[in-house]
């Protein structure tokens, strides 16, 4: 298998790598962004099919994370999730029985913005024994998931000399193997390897000079290559992940303001890439030109209608999922045709589990739908409480329960059969 960073057992599931979190883990955690592969797809089954009017049970919610917009990671009984408090930002420990605080660690000064609110925006990463944490202020962490004490910490803006994004950094990092990536921005390489023993710098993507953006990465192999998918504040880009190479460069999908939020997802040879204020989104057929990992990259379709702002895209057996502008939409992964638009309840974002799609609105709307092709088929709609903001952090089904973040709240849901 080409260009290995590391030596190791490599699980390779449905073509995709799969970033192993340790054999402790359970079949349904949620260890990072996006869950397992950083797909936005539970491996939850047994799940309600439909919910009662007034929603799914409550587990437990509690109304103490103080600000921020990150979700939850998701290990056993364990929930780990970034807020504030005492005018810092934290990172959380929470038992999944009750909610109950285990530990709580600062991490320095918050990022303060007056329009849209303070608080870290990115989600907590699980690997192995450890916990990686970045907030909004660039801090990188190393925690030790039992005891929440810090194993290494620094500031990667500081590192690399790269400005803070206008709204606070906000991706979540990804750890693969001994490798930690994050992108930092910057003339000097947007993108950086680090190391996940000790944090210091393996590898800056020098051929990358890009500012940062609000998105996350995401690792797939493509032709025995891996190779890191991301959506810089300039471009979609395919970088390899052993050395920070720069393999391919899509501006189209991308806003002039570097407001570019979304995960790019894999769906066959095709990377799909998008952003709103008025952009859309397209698709970049992606051939290998030889084993040596030298890449072909060439649009296959590019839609004005299909914009998403922050609410993320799920590519399930040939069909994109995603609130398109306002509306749910069903789209076909190889062509960019349109299968099916809903308002269902209204522009937020989503997550796939047991064959469902559970939506939260940035409006307090939350509801349970089929993921198929054939058309929207609604199976429950409730509300929740209205906070004074934007509901923006993406719910996560984990371990029989559902999980929605909302400013300083936490609920547990019970969604089992």
């Amino acid at each position: 298998m080409a260009h290995m960073f590391s030596r190791g057992i490599h699980v390779l599931v449905a073509g995709v790598f799969a970033a192993g979190f340790g054999a402790a883990a359970h079949a349904d955690d949620w260890l990072q962004w996006r869950g397992p592969d950083r797909a936005g797809i539970s491996t939850e089954t047994g799940l309600l099919d439909e919910w009662p009017p007034e929603g799914p049970g409550v587990n437990w919610q509690i109304e103490t994370l103080g600000h921020g917009y990150g979700t939850v990671a998701v290990e056993g009984d364990a929930i780990y999730v970034q807020g504030t408090r005492d005018g810092q930002s934290a990172v959380f420990r929470l038992r999944a029985g009750d909610g109950s605080e285990v530990w709580v660690r600062t991490l320095g000064p918050l990022y303060d913005h007056p329009d849209r609110g303070d608080g870290p925006r990115s989600v907590p990463t699980v690997h192995g024994d450890s916990l990686f944490v970045l907030n909004g202020m660039g801090e990188v962490a190393k925690i030790a998931k039992d005891s929440g004490e810090v194993v290494w910490r620094f500031n990667m803006l500081d590192r690399f000399g790269s400005p803070n994004t206008h709204w606070g950094i906000s991706e979540s990092p990804l750890v693969v193997r001994d490798r930690v990536f994050v992108m930092p921005g910057g003339r000097k390489g947007a993108i950086a390897a680090l190391s996940a023993a000790d944090g210091s710098t393996i590898w800056r993507s020098s051929g990358l000079g890009d500012v940062a953006s609000y998105s996350s990465l995401i690792l797939r192999e493509i032709a025995g290559t891996e190779v890191l998918l991301g959506f810089t504040g300039e471009a979609g880009v395919g970088v390899r992940a052993e050395d920070g190479e720069l393999l391919w460069r899509y501006e189209r999908p991308s806003t002039v303001n570097a407001i570019n939020i979304t995960t790019p997802v894999l769906e066959d040879n095709l990377v799909f890439y998008t952003a709103s204020y008025g952009i859309g989104g397209g698709a970049l057929a992606i051939t290998a030109e030889n084993e040596g990992g030298s890449f072909h990259s060439e649009e296959a379709y590019f839609g004005t209608r299909l914009q998403n702002h922050h609410g993320g895209v799920i590519a399930h057996e040939g069909t994109l999922y995603s609130f398109f502008g306002p509306a749910l939409t069903a789209v076909d992964a190889r062509t960019g045709e349109v299968h099916w638009r809903a308002r269902s309840v209204g522009k937020g974002s989503l997550v796939m589990a047991d064959g469902k799609l559970f939506l939260l609105s940035e409006r307090n709307k939350v509801g349970l739908a089929v993921a198929t092709p054939e058309g929207y088929q609604e199976r429950g709609r409730f509300e929740i409480e209205d906070r004074g903001g934007p509901s923006w952090a993406h719910p996560v089904v984990a371990n029989g329960a559902f999980y929605i973040r909302d400013q300083e709240s936490l609920t547990s849901y019970d969604v089992a059969k």
